[in-house]
């Protein structure tokens, strides 16, 4: 990724400068570098908050926003022997016309430029609890302010957490957040299909197929079209791993017979992709297999069906789970003279037992995207309930109903681990189906379907 000054990152801070009024000020640092042993860093990642105000991403960068809507820079200063070693850096005199920024400093000016920055302002915005000791140099600066009160400096009163308003800001996203998000879908998708080809043509061939080597043309796909890395920690699941919901990529077999899951997604230009396909390692799923594939394929198109404008974030997994439950009870895995009827197996969550994940989260720059999932004109409205399994009571909030623009998973699954009660011809068979959905006017775009979900198709694909 490049600096840019390009007009959504200007724009997205004169919208944070109007919120935290004309007094306000804000101050955001990027990530932290990390070590990941002796001489050696795990490779630096950027703050996705820091990257939506900015576009920058080299480390040790700090970004200071006032309410009259002016942006100071603190960043690494030039040194041609460090660059020799480290790679280039932008550096203070070049960041203004570069980023769009009206100041920029050298961080080691940090310390002693902040104090002043902060005088007479109301509000002082920061990050809560997400950068350890951040809180500690906010509160060293403001000390240091404190100490000059009789030279007529004025302290900010309040401390005010930054994520709400930025949460709510990146929840929606724009065209341009949009059009990365269907890029980075692509590849994703395609780095699927090469991994499913790829299996049952080493198969075919009689060649041993290790979980490593689907993730290998995971990684090949993903940086082959320009992605910087994998969006998280790629799961390839093979056989009974595949009922283990964090399972990450390791040595196991891929056995002829068995199913593979796969939950993997490319991060392009700050942005994730998250997709699971489930496929037979060797083109073909047996009948079993079909049976609860289909079902979780069911499952999944109740939900994306209620996944609109108007809807709320619950209400593509209460979908998923009466098609579940139902289906459940349709092919053994639940016995309805044990659990009773549809109805009870929802209200008891007997379901569990074969499905214990939420069917969708926000997707944006992280993963697992930021953004409140209670709609924030009830947020006073609450219920209680007790819950079915664990008896803990519950404080139940209204969901957050869903806007054009924002986007989201929808990923139902089934786990059937072997347990007394469990039709032995269901051991070991874990299924889920995700795709990254687009909230619109009228529905919902899958970004991700150029990788199929139909079990025909994905056999047809296969073959090829």
């Amino acid at each position: 990724m490049s600096t840019s000054c390009t007009p959504f990152y200007a724009q997205r801070r004169a919208a944070l400068a109007a919120h935290i009024g004309p007094k306000g000020i804000a101050i955001l640092p990027t990530a932290p570098e990390q070590q990941r042993n002796r001489d050696s860093d795990f490779q630096f990642r950027h703050d996705s908050y820091f990257y939506y105000l900015s576009g920058f991403t080299e480390p040790k960068a700090w970004l200071v926003i006032t309410g009259d809507g002016k942006t100071t820079l603190f960043c690494q200063p030039k040194d041609l022997e460090r660059e020799i070693w480290d790679g280039f850096r932008l550096g203070p005199d070049a960041a203004p016309a570069a980023l769009g920024v009206d100041t920029a400093y050298s961080v080691d000016e940090l310390d002693t430029r902040l104090p002043g920055l902060l005088d007479s302002r109301d509000a002082v915005w920061f990050p809560f609890a997400t950068h350890k000791g951040l809180e500690t140099r906010v509160d060293g600066w403001l000390g240091s302010l404190r100490a000059r009160i009789r030279y007529g400096t004025l302290t900010p009163e309040q401390q005010r957490d930054l994520c709400g308003p930025l949460d709510e800001m990146r929840l929606i996203k724009d065209a341009h957040e949009q059009d990365l998000m269907r890029r980075a879908a692509k590849i994703s998708a395609n780095a699927h299909v090469r991994a499913m080809q790829k299996c049952a043509a080493m198969l075919r061939q009689g060649r041993e197929v290790r979980e490593y080597h689907l993730d290998a043309e995971l990684l090949h796909e993903f940086r082959r079209h320009g992605s910087q890395y994998p969006a998280y920690g790629s799961i390839v699941a093979a056989g009974a791993n595949a009922c283990v919901l964090h399972y990450r990529a390791d040595a196991g077999l891929v056995r002829d017979g068995e199913l593979v899951l796969i939950d993997a997604g490319c991060e392009l230009d700050g942005y994730a992709s998250d997709i699971t396909r489930t496929f037979p390692a060797n083109g073909k799923y047996t009948g079993p297999q079909r049976e609860l594939y289909n079902l979780v394929l069911a499952s999944q198109d109740a939900a994306v069906a209620a996944t609109k404008s108007g809807a709320r974030f619950t209400d593509p997994h209460d979908a998923t789970v009466a098609v579940l439950a139902q289906g459940m009870l349709d092919v053994g895995l639940l016995d309805k003279n044990k659990v009773g009827s549809v109805e009870d197996v929802i209200e008891k969550r007997a379901y569990f037992q074969f499905y214990m994940h939420r069917t969708g989260h926000w997707l944006g720059m992280d993963v697992h995207d930021c953004g409140a999932y209670t709609e924030p004109s009830q947020i006073g409205q609450t219920s209680e309930r007790k819950d079915a399994l664990t008896g803990q009571l519950i404080v139940d909030r209204p969901a957050r109903i869903l806007q054009p623009g924002m986007v989201l998973t929808i990923e139902p699954g089934i786990y059937v681990r072997p347990g007394e009660g469990v039709p032995e011809h269901f051991h070991n068979i874990g299924i889920r189906i995700e795709d990254d959905a687009i909230v619109t006017a009228s529905g919902c775009e899958l970004m991700t379907r150029d990788v199929p979900v139909d079990a025909d198709a994905i056999e047809a694909l296969m073959r090829g």
